[in-house]
C-alpha cells in the first residue's frame, strides 16, 4: 500500500465578516461570487510562487446553494477570471460545510490524486437567506417532530434537555465579544483578513478589514433583560445566537513535497478528520461526537490537544460541546476560542468551516508556539457535525 502523503496548510484568508442587512450591512452591495475572487486574489497575491492553473482543484463549502449562491464553487472561480482547466466541486454540509471543503482537499493530496488544491467557504446571507428555496421531505415528520427542526427550536430543545441555563450560554456570548475584540485591537486577524471595498452604514465606500458584529462594550446586565428569540418561555435571545453574517474565506493546501519545492512556507498539517451524524433535534452534539471519534480514532484524549475551536452556533451549542467532552464547564473556557468565536464574529454558514481552520492555526502560531494539535469542530443543521485535527509540522 502507497503510503498517505502530508497536507500542509500553506496560507487563510477570509474577508471580514459582516452583517447581512440591506441597509446596514458592509458587503450589501456585493455578490457572494464577489466575496469569493477576494479572497481568491489575496491567496495568490501573499504566495506569487503559486500559478492558478497549478491548482488540481476547488472545493468550495456553501450551505445554501440557491439563487446567488448557485453553484457558487464554479462560477465564483470562472467569475474571478481564474482558469477554466481547474475543477471545482459544490460541498453542502450545512454549517461544516467550509470544513468539510477543507478535508476533501487535504484528503486528495494524501491520496495523491493532486499536489496543490484550495478549499474555501462563502455565505451571503442577505442575498440568499436561510433556508431559500428548501422544501423538507414530508416523510421527516414520520421520524422527528418537525417542529424541534429549525435551528432557533433546536437551541431552545438542548437547552431544556441538557439543562443548560441562560446566564451560562450569556457568559459564552460575552466573553466571546471581549476575546473577539481583544483580538481585533492587538491585530491578530491581520494576518487572515483581506480588505474589501464595501460600503459604511451612510452608504459611502469604505474598506472593510474589522469584523462588522464585534460589540465594543458587551453587557451581561443588557443581555439578561432581552427577550427569548424562538420561544415566548424560552431561555435563547439574540445576544446568544449567532447573527446573520456575510463572508467568504479560502484556504491552499500542497502535498509538503510541492510546497518545499516551490518554496512555500507552513505550519500546520492536516492529522485527521470525522465527520459524524446524530439527533437532527439535538444538532449541537453532533460536533461532540465527532470530536469523541476523532480522538478515539486518533488514540489521543482531550488532554493532548493543546486548543480548540469549536463552533458557537448558539451559546447552548458551544457549552453542550465543550461540556460533553469534558474540556471546560463554563466562559470563559481555558482551552477553547481564544480570540472568540460566531457570536461576536458572525456566521456566515458554509464558510464558517474554513474559518475555524484559518483561525486555529494562527492562534497556535501566535498565541501558542508551543503547542502541537489544536481540533476545530462544528455542528450543523440537522445533525451533521465535524471535527479536524491539525498539528505542528
Amino acid at each position: 500500500m502507497t503510503e498517505l502523503r502530508e497536507a500542509v496548510l500553506v496560507d487563510g484568508v477570509r474577508t471580514a465578516n459582516a452583517r447581512a442587512h440591506p441597509a446596514k450591512g458592509w458587503f450589501r452591495g456585493l455578490r457572494p461570487d464577489e466575496l469569493l475572487s477576494a479572497v481568491y486574489s489575496g491567496l495568490f497575491e501573499r504566495n506569487p510562487q503559486v500559478q492558478p492553473d497549478q491548482v488540481e482543484a476547488v472545493f468550495c463549502g456553501t450551505a445554501n446553494q440557491t439563487g446567488m449562491q448557485n453553484d457558487i464553487a464554479r462560477f465564483g472561480w470562472l467569475a474571478s477570471g481564474l482558469p477554466v482547466n481547474v475543477a471545482t466541486n459544490g460541498i453542502n454540509q450545512q454549517c461544516p460545510s467550509g470544513m468539510a471543503a477543507v478535508e476533501h482537499a487535504c484528503r486528495a493530496i494524501m491520496c495523491g490524486e493532486g499536489d496543490v488544491y484550495i478549499a474555501s467557504g462563502v455565505e451571503d446571507m442577505q442575498n440568499v437567506p436561510m433556508g431559500m428555496g428548501m422544501d423538507f421531505a414530508p416523510r421527516l415528520a414520520d421520524y422527528w417532530n418537525p417542529a424541534d427542526l429549525p435551528m432557533g427550536a433546536n437551541s431552545e430543545k438542548m437547552s431544556e434537555v441538557l439543562g443548560i441555563a441562560r446566564a451560562d450560554q450569556e457568559a459564552v456570548a460575552y466573553h466571546s465579544h471581549l476575546r473577539a475584540k481583544a483580538a481585533r485591537d492587538a491585530g491578530k486577524f491581520d494576518s487572515e483578513i483581506v480588505p474589501v471595498k464595501g460600503l459604511d452604514e451612510e452608504g459611502n465606500e469604505m474598506v472593510v478589514d474589522k469584523d462588522q458584529w464585534i460589540r465594543e462594550e458587551p453587557s451581561l446586565e443588557q443581555m439578561a433583560g432581552m427577550k427569548p428569540a424562538f420561544k415566548p418561555d424560552g431561555v435563547v435571545t439574540a445576544a446568544t445566537a449567532s447573527p446573520l453574517t456575510t463572508g467568504a474565506c479560502a484556504t491552499l493546501f500542497m502535498c509538503r513535497e510541492k510546497a518545499d519545492e516551490l518554496g512555500c512556507s507552513y505550519y500546520v498539517r492536516y492529522g485527521g478528520g470525522v465527520m459524524s451524524g446524530y439527533d437532527p433535534t439535538m444538532m449541537g452534539l453532533s460536533a461532540a461526537r465527532a470530536c469523541a471519534r476523532l480522538l478515539e480514532r486518533k488514540g489521543l484524549t482531550v488532554d493532548d490537544i493543546d486548543v480548540f475551536e469549536a463552533h458557537e452556533a448558539f451559546g447552548v451549542v458551544t457549552l453542550a460541546i465543550l461540556r460533553d467532552l469534558g474540556i471546560d464547564e463554563n466562559a470563559p473556557f481555558e482551552k477553547a476560542n481564544l480570540w472568540g468565536g460566531a457570536l461576536a464574529l458572525g456566521h456566515p454558514l458554509g464558510e464558517s468551516g474554513c474559518r475555524l481552520v484559518i483561525t486555529l492555526a494562527n492562534v497556535m502560531k501566535i498565541d501558542l508556539p508551543d503547542a502541537r494539535r489544536g481540533i476545530a469542530m462544528m455542528c450543523g443543521g440537522f445533525g451533521n457535525g465535524n471535527a479536524s485535527l491539525w498539528e505542528k509540522v
